[in-house]
């Protein structure tokens, strides 16, 4: 039966079989969640273009090239379709949202609605934590229709920028192909890509936006380019790890996959009291791994926190509970519980996803016949540096906060054979990402933003300062330099050259940090 991530990482605790580590990466190109302490809406945005003062877009010419396929306000599917996957951004309004089907769909929409001082966001699964993608009074240039998967002979892949993970994952599978990307899956590919894409098999295979062959991109001016590394260079880097919403609308991606091996899952529980000796124990223990080998610190807050690993093997069951032993060894600690199980890829994916038991059509939202449910969160990032953090002191942070959980993905491996530079994801010595998530409603929003924020900047001061763009936050101190480091006045270069006037303008843009 399909969990939510509150439910599932409470199974996990009691040593429940299936795991949802590192999940929720902003599916959208514009990325993003409300958050009270900043913005309580995502206004347009003035941009450099001529406005046309007064004058809406002309829906109706829009709605004569796509006819049902534009809903606006008062149509039946507007209540609906509206809706992102965080509840909290529920009074998001957007204008129109456009329900595109191809590149040339997309090509009409910008020429409709630019220069007319609304804000305009792709959006491909919805998961953007702030909303972005659904912007009040704009257009939301609506992906999901182009979720097509065709994999080549020679192993490339070609995948639409509305496909779901689990989509994804599927037609892969299939084709006995994988790709190195998130957990959640309902995510879209999209925004996962742009942000850089964190996943289980990271350490092994990468990033996803490492294994980005090309992109068929409409850029503001609603110009389809081809960016590749010999065609519209600058951009092409800058998609790699630059964040979504900032250059264009991807219409369409292409990926170098790899043979699909098997792979073992695991996790185990470990008791109260004992996050300080697992903790520091993990990082000494990841930063030594394998490339093979992924594994999720996460720390459930309380009195006292209690911590529990989970993860993913590229290889047999056998190697992989050695490597489990020795971290157990070097932590001192006697797992409370203990799951080690060979699986397909496929498998793997989908007990990642925490819906191990659900058919692939089960595996999406509610609002698309699936059994996926939509969340009401908070959710901040922080990247750690090459070296462990005092683990006594995380373990303080997280003390008393029980409902917020500390999630620690590692990184390393593939992800460091390449140079900050050499994409626009500038993270590549971090030993792990930070996400600190804990659920919310309207009415405790301000509360739960508080203590994230204050583990956040904890961690900080602990040596944590980047952050995970696709984990946008919109409280975030220095926000440009925390995603990007010194790859964001390339990116700034760039934003300039493809979308001068800000025609994809929202409020953490590139062009603004």
């Amino acid at each position: 039966m399909t969990v939510d991530r509150r439910s599932f990482l409470a199974a996990l605790g009691a040593g429940g079989a299936a795991v949802l580590a590192g999940a929720h990466q902003a599916a959208a190109l514009g990325g993003g969640m409300l958050r009270t302490g900043a913005a309580t809406s995502v206004d347009a945005w003035p941009t450099r273009a001529r406005v046309q003062a007064h004058m809406p877009p002309d829906w109706r010419k829009l709605r004569a090239r796509l006819g049902s396929r534009l809903v606006l306000p008062g149509d039946p599917g507007y209540p609906v379709y509206r809706l992102g996957f965080n509840e909290l951004n529920d009074g998001h309004r957007p204008a129109a949202i456009a329900r595109c089907a191809s590149a040339a769909d997309v090509q009409a929409c910008l020429d409709v609605a630019r220069g007319h001082g609304i804000p305009i966001a792709a959006r491909s699964g919805g998961h953007s934590y702030l909303g972005y993608c659904i912007p009040n009074g704009g257009l939301v240039i609506d992906l999901r229709l182009m979720a097509q998967v065709r994999v080549h002979p020679d192993g490339t892949a070609e995948v639409g920028a509305g496909a779901r993970l689990i989509e994804v994952y599927a037609a892969l599978a299939r084709a006995g192909r994988l790709l190195p990307a998130g957990s959640c899956p309902s995510v879209g590919v999209s925004g996962l890509t742009l942000g850089g894409g964190i996943g289980v098999l990271t350490r092994k295979y990468g990033l996803t936006c490492d294994r980005l062959a090309e992109a068929e991109v409409v850029t503001a001016d609603a110009r389809l380019l081809t960016a590749s590394p010999g065609s519209e260079p600058d951009l092409y880097w800058a998609l790699r790890g630059g964040g979504g919403g900032n250059f264009g609308v991807v219409s369409q991606f292409t990926f170098k996959t790899e043979p699909a091996p098997g792979l073992t899952v695991f996790s185990l529980g470990f008791p109260k009291g004992s996050a300080p000796a697992i903790i520091g124990a993990w990082q000494e223990w990841i930063a030594k791994a394998p490339f093979e080998l992924w594994a999720s610190c996460q720390v459930a807050g309380g009195n006292p926190p209690t911590p529990r690993l989970v993860g993913c093997y590229v290889g047999g069951e056998t190697a992989a509970n050695r490597l489990l032993d020795r971290l157990i060894a070097a932590a001192g600690v006697r797992p409370s519980s203990r799951s080690v199980q060979p699986k397909s890829y496929l498998d793997a994916m989908k007990y990642m996803a925490g819906c191990s038991n659900d058919t692939l059509a089960e595996c999406h939202p509610v609002s698309e016949g699936g059994r996926l449910p939509r969340e009401s969160f908070v959710a901040v990032s922080r990247m750690l540096g090459p070296r462990p953090l005092d683990a006594g002191r995380v373990t303080e942070l997280m003390h008393g906060h029980a409902g917020v959980d500390l999630l620690l993905d590692s990184l390393g491996g593939a992800v460091s054979q390449l140079r900050p530079d050499a994409t626009a994801f500038p993270h590549r010595s971090s030993l792990a990402s930070a996400q600190i998530y804990a659920s919310a409603t309207p009415a405790n929003r301000n509360a739960v933003t508080r203590t994230v924020d204050g583990i956040r900047d904890g961690l900080a001061r602990l040596g944590a300062r980047g952050a995970y763009v696709n984990y946008i936050d919109a409280g975030l101190p220095d926000w440009g330099h925390a995603y990007y480091g010194a790859n964001l006045p390339r990116l700034k270069s760039v934003a300039r050259r493809y979308d001068p006037d800000r025609v994809f303008a929202f409020r953490q843009n590139v062009a603004f940090a």
